[in-house]
């Protein structure tokens, strides 16, 4: 291993904030957390990625060794593997094709100090992802990761056009909605409110931003007209239901998945 895994830059924290915190927020289709499983024997490194990527909003599992690697990923099936070839029992390589053996879907990112191109032909054709090499940047690493996840949740075209939250549907292609696998007739306005709210899950939405979005103009400044609709999406989807569309005082609506 290297003595510094991350490169200089990345020394100033602020810095590494301000360039993360300028992208859009990723979830799992069903609007919880990406999960991360990052394998590596170098606790600094670790604690440091994990920083980077609970700043994302994503739950970061760590394992140090192959044995709690393999462990971590049976119980929790994480979304994407940040994995190093050098371990203290065994090597990324194998480890990558017990996983394989467990869940094929998971995208891997090899993260090494093996930089020659042999290193990284071996690391691709075992089944990575995607390789990096140490010293690396933290906002590099990020924006690999998100690519991977892209890419990984990419399905068929019919399937692209469904937003999923929680045990809420909405199709964008034939404008159907259902929750539980119950039909919910919406109108073009509603309809328009609620896939602005699926495409943003967790995320506080002010009145002028829903305003903006769903009717391009600020309805002559009567935010109230957001108040209106909200309540009557509110008799169709929560009605009867654990309540997805939530009021934050003050600021605007939020829609997450029903606990």
């Amino acid at each position: 291993m290297v003595d510094s895994p991350v490169s200089d830059e990345l020394v100033s924290s602020g810095r590494r904030r301000a360039v993360l915190a300028k992208l859009p927020r990723m979830y799992r289709a069903d609007g919880t957390a990406i999960r991360v499983l990052l394998v590596d024997d170098e606790v600094a490194l670790t604690s440091l990625v994990s920083l980077a990527l609970a700043y994302e909003g994503w739950v970061v599992e760590v394992a140090h060794d192959g044995a709690s690697a393999l462990q971590r990923y049976r119980d929790q099936r994480p979304d994407v593997v940040v994995l190093d070839i050098m371990l203290p029992d065994t090597d990324g390589i194998r480890l990558l094709k017990q996983l394989r053996e467990v869940e094929q879907s998971s995208p891997t990112l090899f993260l090494t100090a093996r930089d020659s191109v042999d290193d990284r032909i071996i690391g691709l054709t075992a089944g990575g992802d995607d390789y990096m090499t140490k010293p690396f940047s933290l906002e590099e690493l990020v924006a690999r990761l998100r690519g991977l996840l892209r890419r990984s949740m990419m399905t068929t075209s019919d399937e692209d056009s469904r937003i999923v939250v929680g045990d809420l549907l909405l199709d964008e292609t034939s404008y159907e909605v259902n929750r539980g696998g119950d039909p919910i007739a919406l109108t073009t306005t509603e309809f328009e409110l609620l896939r602005y709210l699926m495409r943003n899950p967790r995320r506080v939405l002010s009145r002028a931003q829903i305003l903006d979005r769903v009717w391009n103009y600020d309805f002559a400044g009567k935010a109230s007209i957001v108040d209106l609709y909200v309540s009557y999406l509110r008799k169709k989807i929560d009605a009867g239901r654990p309540s997805m569309i939530h009021t934050v005082r003050g600021v605007g609506y939020v829609l997450r998945p029903a606990e």
